[in-house]
């Protein structure tokens, strides 16, 4: 029997087809770890690094007010390195910024279990707890941090204005006082030494605290405070006119009774405000100041 070309290509075909098949069928009975795909491990010190960076970039983006953005990166950096107190501080900023204070709170006390001995961590467990209004509980952290942190002027300032909030006078003014006794040109302590000696009526005392506080920094606050008290001392002084307008000038917000409360003005003080804002020689300023405060 004569066998055509045609015929003898088409069984070649099938059989090579066949061979074709059963190959196809051996490839994917093949067992399935021959063929895990090679993936990339990580190091520890790669995570750790990593996480510094990340951590930097959110604490920038805070800064910038950028603070979703920054809560994203401090939670993705802790989770990256959970123990470097460093990125568990960052992120309990980033709670603060959004009032989550509980949640701010349980990270710095993260941070502190990771790092005893860092009394700054104390402190800003003090400062998420005088936001949770708990001034008692506050100054007993402070004061452990104290104990580790002994030469630590921020926070005798921190201490200072609680003391001034619990209405404890003498407490507060030996606390600013020892916060400039560690750092001398720590105006802000200074001033507040001046805004208790006025309230405990030691005004000429607060006039020298206050001149003082003006020959290291031009601020304001106790520009305002002297114009006051010399007007409390003598209502012809001019000297407190000229001081009034230019502290009006620098921060116009002082010429309200509520931003000075905030500033932790005593009552004493407010009242002898009002006193000097009732001169002729300062309404317009007064007035001006009224129109760009905040």
């Amino acid at each position: 029997m004569k066998i055509s070309m045609h015929y003898i290509l088409k069984k070649k075909a099938k059989v090579i087809f066949q061979i074709l098949i059963i190959a196809s069928f051996t490839f994917f009975q093949t067992p399935a770890q021959s063929f895990i795909p090679y993936v990339y491990e990580p190091k520890e010190e790669d995570l750790k690094k990593t996480s510094l960076s990340v951590g930097r970039t959110a604490a920038q983006l805070i800064h910038f007010g950028q603070i979703k953005e920054a809560s994203r990166l401090a939670k993705l950096a802790v989770k990256l390195n959970p123990e470097d107190e460093r990125l568990w501080s960052i992120l309990a900023e980033t709670q603060i910024r959004n009032n989550l204070l509980d949640d701010a709170r349980n990270s710095i006390q993260k941070a502190k279990s990771l790092s005893p001995s860092n009394g700054s961590l104390f402190f800003a467990e003090a400062s998420i707890v005088l936001q949770q209004k708990n001034p008692n509980k506050a100054v007993k952290i402070i004061q452990e941090g104290l104990k580790l942190d002994p030469e630590n002027a921020g926070a005798y300032f921190q201490l200072g204005n609680i003391r001034i909030m619990q209405n404890k006078s003498r407490l507060a003014l030996k606390s600013f006082k020892k916060a400039t006794q560690i750092k001398p040109d720590f105006w802000e302590a200074l001033n507040n030494q001046g805004l208790i000696l006025f309230e405990i009526d030691k005004i000429q005392e607060a006039v020298k605290t206050w001149r003082k506080v003006l020959t290291i920094k031009e601020n304001a606050e106790p520009m305002l405070a002297l114009a006051v008290a010399l007007n409390k001392i003598d209502t012809k002084n001019q000297e407190s006119i000229k001081l009034a307008k230019s502290a009006l000038a620098k921060n116009p917000n002082y010429v309200s009774s509520k931003h000075q409360a905030e500033q932790l003005w005593g009552n004493k003080l407010q009242e002898a405000t009002q006193d000097l804002f009732k001169r002729a020689e300062l309404l317009s300023d007064i007035k001006r100041a009224f129109a760009n405060s905040d």
